[in-house]
């Protein structure tokens, strides 16, 4: 059954959305599979994804044109996000222009500090592009922070909390080096709940990589911790490598969401998994 969705809220405590970001890596990393894919092939993927029942599909940048799947018979239609970086109006302009058809249309800006945020400029810079995306009248905006393992606490807070003034619905909070364990990721989290101004109004999401292999136990750490979005991809699809794989994110929560991850669920279906992961 499909979940009333409001962006910044999830009326269940125990729901995980789960957001893939399958075709935005197909898009920036492709490989000798996925290199000769055509937009019609990618629409297909992105209608198995919501047969596969897929809260969020980020579609990737907006040159991939306006191809959104909205719905067909079987399906929950999935909010369509576009990807971009956190540095130029006219490209938040462009990828609003490329979803805002959709019916859950979405923007997910990404800071470009690649190591962390390191000035008030910068500050100034994620809060500003955030009210320009609201501006423009995207109601569903994800802030993205690359690299949090390396940034300080107390500024992370504080840009977090600038945002989400500014309007932010979800806050992804990426490992992309890879680097982190799981009980550090866990704590990460906890202590962004715990410190950070207006956290309770919006969806705390995770993005792990997978260096050290830990992709799927850090996002399951993040989870249990109080991150009530996932990032995933099918088959770990992504820059080497990969990203924390959907199905094994997927069938962990539902093998052990009563014994070891507080009753967590996805709306998932288990059934889907092995179709879409040979597409």
């Amino acid at each position: 059954m499909e979940h009333e969705y409001i962006p910044n809220i999830i009326s269940d405590p125990s729901y995980i959305r789960i957001s893939d970001s399958t075709l935005r890596h197909v898009e920036q990393h492709p490989t000798n599979d996925t290199a000769a894919l055509t937009n019609q092939d990618k629409l297909a993927i992105a209608h198995q994804l919501a047969k596969l029942g897929v809260d969020v599909i980020e579609a990737g940048f907006p040159n991939v044109g306006n191809n959104n799947p909205n719905s067909s018979d079987g399906e929950q239609v999935p909010v369509i996000c576009g990807f971009v970086r956190c540095n130029k109006a006219a490209d938040i302009f462009t990828t609003w222009e490329a979803v805002k058809f959709a019916k859950k249309p979405r923007i997910h800006v990404m800071t470009t500090s690649k190591d962390q945020i390191r000035s008030r400029e910068e500050i100034a810079i994620a809060r500003d592009m955030v009210s320009y995306a609201r501006s423009l009248g995207c109601s569903d905006i994800e802030f993205g922070v690359q690299d949090v393992v390396r940034s300080d606490k107390e500024y992370l807070y504080e840009v977090l909390g600038e945002v989400i003034r500014a309007g932010t619905t979800t806050i992804n909070i990426s490992d992309t080096g890879g680097y982190i364990l799981p009980s550090e990721f866990g704590a990460l989290i906890a202590d962004i709940k715990s410190n950070t101004p207006g956290i309770e109004n919006v969806i705390i999401s995770t993005h792990c990589c997978n260096v050290l292999g830990l992709s799927t136990a850090n996002t399951l750490a993040g989870s249990y911790a109080g991150a009530r979005q996932a990032g995933v991809s099918v088959n770990n699809i992504g820059k080497i490598p990969g990203n924390a794989f959907l199905e094994e994110v997927v069938i962990a929560i539902n093998c052990r969401r009563r014994q070891q991850l507080g009753s967590l669920y996805t709306g998932i279906n288990i059934e889907q998994i092995a179709i879409t992961s040979l597409m």
